[in-house]
């Protein structure tokens, strides 16, 4: 005993003094090899791995990653660590490590015993949870004081809309700007992260919002104001644009045309979704008369203004498909009967019907898929995310999903995995802490059994998933999964029901 802990104290002392990356990092190796030993902190030594950090940076193989608690405190050739008694060692001889992944659009984390589980055995360490209510706000605090397994979760407000609005509670309307204000107030007290903006809102209202957001120094993303054009919403600070709304319309040689008829739309409180059907109609329409002028100038406006796109293809394919192209999917083990009752009742209120239908919706996703590509290029920023929730986008699973179709459209696997990584940590303002295997960041990482810039589809081989430096090998994310699938088939009682919060056109 006296000898195993002579040499972590050895170790310790190798690390003060070749902590040259904690230095870099702002953290004193010195100071973090002394609270480490003090603290009893367990170190984990990753191995032998093709390290690929998640900069632009190339590959490096036979790579070792030290964690000590939850951060990582070296980065360097496997052949430079010493041995350590008593760390926990990894072998990754022949596999990848990457850093963990985020779902850049989720919902439904309050499901405890279901979505937190899926996302870790998926290799999902964080996610951005984009509606706020009081459950999913319990689940938040429960993650990070370490009660509950599961994601870090950066969270939204609760969403903002009009008072003609297609969501029902826990939705906020607000028809005024002294609303929009109480209502960013209250997202304030409430600690979340960012405010999320809905279709709805009055031009007013949406003004409202974004001075608020800035008196409190918050963030704010979501979907398209349909009362404002795109770019103006960017420039008053709307950080991302979910599922894609929108953009084939400012992309289009028909622009002006389509959107003079939605600004000569009311709203109708007792059909509120008929403006819905006809802005998607119309964005259908949009995608097939790209025009390249104004698809630079919509982009160069994007990206003056710093604002992504979060395209979600996930959720959009979902949509485009027949409502019974997905009834047999082997994820629905993971599901409970509650949830997908409502997902069959639900998905066919905007999927296609007859052949012709599925043809169009077809071509339209195909046309999203090279808009996003165009983009990519043009520099818009993207981010990665799924909808999960919605019919048929499953926690964790779905991301994988997402990262191959942005690789389809034209992203390369790197970038791709960027998207979820890099990019979304520093989207967040995380890029300190996430987003890069680097000394002095959160332990969250991902290693592969395959090269995922060789085949994207490599993300879904995960051998080993560390969350905040809890390591979870195979055999316990396959029990995660386990759990996760007896839980799902557990009868609905009303003891164990959860409040499902889907909207009513599969999208949030």
């Amino acid at each position: 005993m006296l000898r195993v802990e002579a040499n972590r104290r050895d170790f310790l002392r190798w690390l003060a003094t070749a902590g040259a990356g904690l230095a870099a990092a702002g953290v004193a190796p010195a100071v973090f090899a002394q609270e480490a030993a003090a603290a009893g902190t367990g170190v984990v030594v990753v191995t032998g791995a093709t390290l690929i950090d998640g900069t632009d940076g190339p590959s490096r193989p036979d790579s070792a990653v030290v964690l000590v608690g939850d951060r990582i405190a070296w980065v360097g050739p496997a052949a430079d660590v010493p041995s350590c008694g008593s760390a926990r060692v990894i072998d990754g001889r022949g596999r990848y490590l990457v850093p963990g992944l985020w779902d850049m659009h989720a919902h439904g984390i309050d499901y405890e015993d279901l979505w937190p589980p899926l996302f870790l055995a998926n290799g999902v360490t964080g996610i951005r949870e984009m509606q706020g209510y009081d459950e999913n706000r319990v689940t938040r605090d429960k993650i990070a004081r370490g009660e509950l397994l599961g994601p870090r979760v950066v969270l939204a407000s609760a969403i903002l809309d009009g008072p003609v609005s297609l969501l029902g509670p826990p939705v906020t309307k607000v028809a005024d700007a002294a609303q929009a204000r109480a209502a960013v107030r209250t997202a304030v007290a409430q600690r979340s992260d960012f405010v999320k903006v809905y279709f709805y809102l009055p031009e007013d209202a949406f003004a409202a919002i974004a001075d608020e957001c800035r008196r409190h120094g918050l963030p704010f993303a979501g979907h398209w104001p349909y009362r404002l054009r795109v770019l103006d919403a960017a420039k008053a600070g709307q950080r991302s644009f979910e599922h894609l709304f929108g953009l084939p319309i400012a992309t289009s040689s028909r622009r002006d045309e389509f959107l003079a008829r939605l600004d000569a739309t009311p709203f109708d409180p007792k059909a509120p979704r008929d403006f819905f059907n006809l802005a998607r109609e119309l964005d259908r329409q949009a995608a097939q008369a790209y025009d390249p002028a104004a698809a630079a100038q919509h982009f160069a406006g994007l990206n003056a203004y710093g604002s992504r796109l979060s395209p979600t293809f996930t959720v959009n394919r979902v949509i485009s498909r027949p409502a019974d192209a997905y009834a047999h999917d082997p994820r629905l083990k993971y599901v409970s009967q509650d949830i997908r009752d409502l997902w069959a009742d639900r998905l066919p209120l905007f999927t296609p019907v007859t052949a012709t239908q599925a043809a169009q919706q077809e071509a339209y996703f195909e046309a999203q898929l090279r808009l996003v590509g165009e983009a990519h290029r043009a520099g818009v920023g993207i981010l990665g995310g799924t909808d999960c929730q919605n019919p048929y986008v499953f926690p964790g699973f779905s991301l994988h999903d997402e990262l191959g179709w942005l690789v389809e459209a034209g992203l390369s696997p790197r970038r791709a995995l960027q998207s979820v990584t890099r990019d979304a940590a520093a989207f967040l303002g995380r890029a300190h802490t996430a987003g890069t295997i680097a000394p002095g960041k959160d332990a969250d990482l991902v290693l592969l059994d395959a090269d995922p810039l060789a085949d994207i589809g490599a993300v879904r081989r995960v051998d080993t998933v560390v969350t905040a430096g809890r390591v979870l090998g195979r055999a316990a994310l396959d029990r995660l999964l386990a759990d996760a699938e007896a839980a799902a088939s557990r009868p609905v009682t009303a003891a164990n029901a959860r409040s499902v919060r889907l909207p009513v056109h599969g999208c949030c």
